[in-house]
């Protein structure tokens, strides 16, 4: 029973960065019905830059930069790869560019970075805090409250805020909004600035219980994705649901049967869920007017 808890807990945590992440990925859809395939590279730039700040300025002072660096990285993915896309109407245009701005900065950071993995200190220390026998380190317990602040003040922001309104009123209606006198393509550039800014925080919470590298990035934002649509792309409760389940259902997989076979359920559940329910778990269905 105390395995079990262990394993629970562990789950949480890195379910919870599958969610960051996933919320991301809705957060593009929301407002342009586009997604930015690399997030995982926005938060391994996320985590590089933060590692290198951090060690001249120190960790706390480092967050607000990683910040503002994850708005700036997607205000530039935005423009370079979305925008074009989106005023010609291609539908393949915004994948194919978003990919490629992926690869080119995960080439950028081998170069600059190296390409061999790097040690992230945790800067709330490493011994691990036990908690009714279960051991918990506290990067962990960092992990999980920094993932659900983020999304609640995203939340905050998009209710009380009136961007934060104008927001919503894109994600509910882009042409109406537009009619409204709402610029619906500043709204969609910092609908990706935002979600590259909550994979830039994702990024520096986890580093300290991973590997720091060039590579970090690319599984963690496709599980992300796959997270994202078993939770439902237009459900933030959804893709916080779909993260845990992924998380706890890798670590138990992992220990119970073999590392080899930890990814199975979580892509098992994704194909259940494209076949039975596309929208995802908690996903609304939408109606296309013709």
């Amino acid at each position: 029973m105390q395995i079990l808890a262990q394993l629970l807990v562990s789950g949480v945590a890195v379910g919870m960065i599958y969610g960051v992440i996933a919320f991301g990925y809705q957060l593009t859809f929301a407002t342009s019905k586009t997604l930015n395939f690399g997030q995982g590279e926005a938060l391994m730039l996320g985590a590089l830059v933060g590692l290198t700040v951090a060690s001249f300025v120190g960790y706390w002072v480092m967050l607000p930069i990683v910040l503002a660096f994850g708005l700036l990285q997607g205000a530039v993915v935005e423009r370079l790869g979305v925008r074009p896309a989106i005023k010609s109407k291609s539908e393949s245009g915004w994948i194919m560019a978003t990919i490629a701005l992926g690869i080119i900065f995960k080439n950028l950071a081998e170069n600059i970075w190296g390409r061999d993995d790097l040690k992230f200190p945790s800067p709330i220390g490493e011994r691990s805090i036990e908690v009714m026998g279960v051991r918990v380190l506290p990067m962990e317990i960092a992990i999980v409250a920094g993932a659900l602040a983020m999304m609640l003040a995203v939340e905050l922001f998009n209710r009380r805020s009136v961007f934060g309104k104008a927001v919503v009123a894109t994600a509910n209606d882009r042409d109406a909004a537009g009619l409204m006198g709402i610029n619906t393509g500043q709204v969609i550039t910092f609908s990706f600035a935002l979600s590259s800014m909550v994979a830039a925080l994702a990024g520096v919470l986890v580093a300290p219980v991973t590997l720091t590298g060039a590579t970090m990035g690319s599984a963690l934002g496709l599980k992300a994705f796959a997270v994202a649509i078993i939770g439902g792309l237009n459900s933030g409760l959804g893709v916080v649901v779909g993260g845990l389940i992924l998380g706890i259902t890798e670590n138990l997989t992992g220990y119970y049967l073999s590392t080899g076979y930890k990814d199975v359920p979580g892509l098992v559940l994704l194909l259940l869920v494209l076949s039975f329910k596309p929208s995802g778990l908690f996903g609304k269905k939408t109606i296309k007017k013709v």
